[in-house]
């Protein structure tokens, strides 16, 4: 029971890391032909993600391997019924990754425009979906013995479509403060500008999923059980009124450190409201997929708990050189200058 805990705990964990991570470039990429001025600016914002979007994506595939060890059973209900948003996500994902490889092969105009496109469409879907898919987990599938009584347009209900929502604007945030930190100039300042607008629509976003979330799921009954768990929303209101103060101050990288956790404990507080429920059955509760009855044995657990203990910090420890190598701002005269650049 204690492995399967932490291993919840550790599922929790990666989510919230990727969302931090990829976040900002799923962000960044949604921003990009709005605040790109001419291709000199398309090629610096695409140079901020260009070090870091794949190392970013490692997470996800940690994510999905650690559900398919320690939870089979709820890795075949997710692939199995949702499968057609979870396959327009992998699609989307592929997309981008292409693009940001494949636009600079060539100068004509044409070109450039399709991956352009690429670039804000493999950004916009992920952001999107993801909100869709975790909102309706939160929410509860229609599952019984018989499987899912749904289809995709099942998924796009209210609650899933804020929650959707709610994921575009805290990562278009998100990739805006990363885009001020990175950039310089005009497209810094215009990042920051752009950063200041958002944070009240994703302020006003997240009061309404918090309101929503209270009449739509039974996620406050573990809050309320056990009080003490509030201080994670209560860090995540308190993280992003930071986030927006230290913007005002133009104190960016304080800002984005904010923003950061920001996205971890709204992802923690999400997980902790599911809590033992994976996939959580909105018809009948003896039908949801818990971590006890959806969980690999415990002898496979305690394998792969060894093998994260070794290979998380290598994960870890290579992002950190990447970022500390790629940590200055990208210039449009170094790109320029730059034969291998993007």
């Amino acid at each position: 029971m204690e492995l399967q805990i932490l291993w919840f705990i550790l599922w929790g964990v990666l989510w919230a890391v990727y969302f931090m991570l990829d976040g900002f470039d799923f962000g960044a990429g949604i921003l990009y032909p709005f605040l790109s001025r001419d291709d000199k600016d398309k090629r610096v914002i695409i140079n901020t993600l260009g070090p870091v979007w794949d190392g970013n994506e490692v997470w996800l595939i940690t994510a999905g391997g650690a559900t398919f060890a320690a939870f089979p059973t709820a890795y075949a209900v997710m692939f199995s019924y949702l499968y057609t948003p979870l396959l327009i996500l992998l699609y989307s994902l592929i997309i981008r990754g292409v693009a940001f490889e494949f636009r600079g092969k060539s100068d004509t105009v044409s070109w450039k425009k399709t991956w352009d496109a690429a670039i804000f469409i493999g950004s916009f879907l992920p952001a999107l979906l993801f909100g869709v898919a975790f909102g309706n987990i939160f929410k509860g599938l229609p599952m019984d013995d018989l499987g899912y009584h749904g289809s995709f347009f099942t998924l796009l209900n209210p609650y899933g479509l804020l929650t959707g929502v709610l994921f575009v604007l805290l990562f278009v945030y998100h990739g805006s403060l990363w885009l001020t930190l990175k950039t310089s100039d005009s497209l810094s300042r215009r990042s920051a500008e752009i950063s200041g607008k958002l944070w009240y629509g994703l302020l006003v976003a997240a009061a309404a999923f918090l309101v929503y979330t209270y009449f739509a799921t039974p996620l406050f009954a573990n809050f309320l059980k056990h009080p003490v768990w509030l201080i994670v929303p209560v860090i995540t209101v308190l993280s992003l009124i930071d986030s927006k103060l230290h913007l005002y101050k133009q104190q960016y990288f304080l800002s984005f450190i904010a923003s950061c956790i920001t996205v971890v404990t709204i992802t923690a507080t999400g997980i902790i409201g599911l809590y033992p429920n994976l996939f959580p059955s909105n018809i009948d509760a003896q039908y949801s997929i818990t971590i006890f009855n959806g969980s690999s044995g415990l002898y496979t657990l305690k394998i792969m708990t060894v093998v994260v203990l070794v290979f998380i910090p290598v994960v870890i420890g290579y992002q950190i050189w990447v970022y500390r190598v790629f940590r200055g701002r990208v210039t449009a005269e170094g790109v320029l200058n730059d034969k291998d650049a993007y």
